[in-house]
Formats: C-alpha cells, structure tokens, sequence
C-alpha cells in the first residue's frame, strides 16, 4: 500500500503544532515593532526577550550571549568573517575539517582569496578528526579553528569539547586564538554545554528542531569582538542590524524548551528506529557500506553506499514510491559532483555517488522502517540489474 514517509529530517524538520500555537499570535494580533517603546512594542520585546533565555536554555549559555540570525547560514558567517574581521591582526590562518557544511567550507574558501590561510583536518574512514592532528596544525598566526559539532551527512561527533580545552590552554598561554563550532545538526539530538564544550562562538538553525525556517542563532561568548555583517540599526546590542522577526523567534525560543524537555526521550527513539533499520537492511541487502562511525554519531541518522547504484537514481525511485530521503547536504543537492564528506572519508567515487542519508524524526514511527524495508531492496535491485558494471545482486 502506497504511503508517504519523510526520512530527511537533516534537511528540514515539520514544525512542532505547539511551536505554530506559540508563534500565532504574534503573526495576527501582537505585531509591534520589537524596537518601539510604546505597549505594542514592549509586548513582543518581552516575547524576544523569553525566547533568548529558552535558547540559550538550550545550551547552557547566558541570554545576553545569543545573537538571532536569519539562520545557520547567517550565524557561520557572522562568527567567522565577524570574529577574523574584528581581531586580523592577531593572524590569518584558520584550522577547520574536510567535511564542514558549504557555510562553512565555502566561506573558508572565500577567505583564502583575501588571502587567509586555511588547514582542512583530515576525518579518516570513521569521519571524526583527530586531537593530534589539531594540535600539529595550529602555527604561530592561527587565530580560529571552526570544527562542526556533528556532521550532518553521517552525523559523527567531533571532539569538541577536546578542542576547546586547546584553544583555553593556548589563551592561558596569551595567545589570541578562538575556537566556533557549527552545531546547526547537532543541537536537538544530543546535549550541548557551551561551557563543557568550551567554545567562544556556536551556530544553531531552527528548522533543525521543529521550527520555521528563517531563523537561527549565534552564541557569542562574552567578551568575544565580533564586526558585525548587518549594518543598520542597533538590534541584537548592534551586533546584528534589522529589525526583529518575532513569530519566528518566539517559535524558535519554544523549540528550543522542547527540544531540551524532550531531548532524552527522542534519543531513545531516534536510535532504536535508526539501529532496526540497518541491522535489518544489512541483512537483506548485499554489498553495501555504512558511512561514519558506528558509536560516535547522532541518534537519527544513518547513511549509507550502495555499490553498483547511483545514489540519486535510488533517491527519485524510492521518492515515486513514497519514500523521501537524501543523497547528502540539502545545500549541495543538485551537484554531480560525489559527496565530499564521503570521499574524505576514503570511499571512492561509485561508493560516494551511491550513498544515501536515512534521517529520522520524531514523529517517524517503526511502521515508516517497516515500509521502508519492504521498498528499499526491490528498488536497489531493480536498479543494479540495470547497472553494466553490477554482478546480480538479489535481495535476500
């Protein structure tokens, strides 16, 4: 029977029914200017207001510490170009991984052209950088490392929290050195302290966790300089111009209280479908390769190469029978190119082509995995009897 399932909760999540009830108001008849000083304005300023503590809340960060941004996009950008923009003399060589998000990558990459200097840190087969290797890439003139906090093609953890305790020994030390972590996939999905973690700067977006798209956050730990990217008004203590967008971050705010109130029960959840799902799949489907570490990961997602297939081919067919996953980042589909993030890890370009990320929600159910495992290996099979180059694969 023909169903519609949604298993790419890493591009984009539906909104929480309590998230729309906490932000309708605010869409219809408490539509002051956050920045009036009259009762319609201070009305939603005390709603913006609330919604920075449920934030910060979230991560263990005071409310004055978070910047509302237009979303993880805006918030990576202001942290980096923010922070190399306000402290340049103290360097120009930046220390990030091989396998961050394009807002990220491509802004690292942008900044070489202005003549920054830039070490992407190898992640290896499991997909995780090594302590040695950021220890031996910082130099003299390093002055941020930006290292995800958990990678939202296989979801492998990085060390964080072992790279902030570097960065704290080199300023005990009176280097001038800051360390931004991007943790846009991460935050929902595992707990997050940026006083464990250590960071100075943490992006979050939050239609990662059940909210509108077109808003996200920047944690700017105190004391931190940060030249602002929007110029305009005095909004966000002037480090962020424009003026406030309250449903969105009213939603936000009590996304981020539920997220933390439910963040054990959804854990248990998300890994047990995750966990059915491939200890069947890797039963009844021959020669395929799971991508990341096994232990070091998110609960809710799991990607996956299937030789002998093209990922985006598997990607339509299973999307015609219902089933909507992904063949990698939202942000890059539509390249040709095999996924970065899966040939870093050592996979050659058949295996990086034929990977497809599986994500959950908390709304998916074990009916979705059952459904899923009853389509996946008739469509895998149909396709690599298609396929010049497969041996005959039959599902088992």
């Amino acid at each position: 029977m023909f169903r519609r399932i949604y298993l790419d909760h890493s591009a984009t999540t539906p909104i929480d029914q309590e998230v729309v009830a906490e932000m309708l108001p605010f869409l219809t008849d408490k539509f002051g200017n956050a920045s009036s000083i009259h009762f319609f304005g201070q009305e939603v300023r005390g709603a913006v207001d609330k919604a920075r503590h449920q934030t910060a809340q979230l991560i263990n960060a005071r409310p004055n510490e978070i910047i509302f941004t237009s979303g993880g996009t805006e918030a990576n950008n202001l942290a980096i170009r923010g922070l190399l923009e306000s402290n340049e003399k103290y360097g120009k060589h930046i220390i990030t991984s091989q396998i961050e998000h394009s807002a990220v990558k491509n802004v690292c990459q942008d900044l070489e052209k202005r003549g920054y200097e830039v070490t992407y840190l190898p992640v290896y087969e499991n997909g995780i950088v090594r302590i040695e290797d950021v220890k031996n890439a910082v130099r003299s003139d390093t002055i941020l490392i930006s290292v995800m906090t958990a990678n939202n093609e296989i979801g492998t953890i990085q060390p964080v929290e072992e790279i902030g305790k570097i960065v704290r020994g080199l300023r005990e030390e009176g280097r001038k050195i800051w360390f931004h972590t991007d943790a846009v996939q991460a935050a929902g999905k595992i707990s997050l302290d940026v006083e464990e973690i250590g960071c100075d700067l943490l992006s979050l977006s939050a239609h990662k966790i059940n909210a509108p798209k077109g808003i996200g956050a920047l944690y700017v730990r105190r004391g931190v300089r940060l030249h602002p990217q929007n110029i305009g008004g005095h909004q966000e203590r002037d480090r962020r111009g424009g003026t406030e967008p309250v449903p969105h971050i009213v939603a936000f705010g009590k996304a981020c209280e539920l997220a933390k109130s439910n963040l054990p029960a959804n854990q248990h959840h998300l890994s047990q479908l995750r966990d059915k799902f491939e200890n069947k799949v890797g039963e009844i489907i021959p020669e395929i390769f799971f991508n990341g570490d096994a232990e070091q990961r998110l609960p809710h997602i799991s990607n996956i190469s299937f030789r002998f297939v093209e990922g985006e081919g598997l990607l339509i067919n299973l999307d015609l029978q219902g089933i909507a996953v992904s063949t990698g980042s939202a942000c890059s589909s539509g390249s040709l190119e095999p996924s970065p993030v899966i040939r870093a890890l050592g996979r050659n370009d058949e295996l990086a082509r034929g990977a497809i990320r599986f994500s959950f929600g908390k709304d998916s159910s074990e009916e979705d995995i059952e459904y899923l495992l009853e389509v996946l290996p008739k469509a895998v099979d149909d396709l690599r009897r298609l396929s010049p180059q497969a041996h005959v694969f039959t599902v088992k």
